[in-house]
């Protein structure tokens, strides 16, 4: 596990390149999808109007409010893959996004692939993938 650095423009500059890959979402609603992803378990790191960085574990991922968003889209183009260690959390995730009321994309189950996975939409229409390996 990587030893977590506070997100300021100095500490980013001593990550090594392969470290910095973070995903930046424009959203529609930004109070909105920041509710979502703390539910989701994800923590601000970095705040500021209309902006947050947020993590989950070691990973990044930026929320940044854009007003020129066109409608939502009926698929979602990309989704976010959080791989957790154990079945147990996926279910648990699982059962945390169907309270939020998130839209499912696809359902939890196992796949052939060797994950215990699911795909919900976040409020912009982006999938969010909680996984696990299946054991055995």
């Amino acid at each position: 596990m990587r030893t977590r650095i506070p997100y300021t423009p100095a500490a980013m500059s001593t990550f090594p390149a392969g470290d910095q890959l973070v995903l930046e979402l424009f959203v529609r609603d930004f109070a909105r999808s920041r509710a979502f992803y703390l539910a989701l378990g994800f923590e601000v790191e970095r705040e500021e109007e209309g902006f947050a960085f947020l993590r989950f574990d070691q990973c990044g991922l930026m929320l940044q409010h854009s007003s020129r968003l066109g409608e939502l889209p009926r698929r979602p183009a990309a989704n976010l893959r959080i791989l957790v260690e154990t079945i147990a959390e996926v279910d648990a995730r699982w059962d945390l996004a169907r309270s939020l009321g998130a839209p499912v994309f696809v359902p939890i189950g196992n796949r052939d692939y060797g994950l215990r996975d699911f795909i919900v939409l976040d409020p912009d229409g982006f999938g969010v993938r909680f996984a696990a390996p299946i054991e055995g």
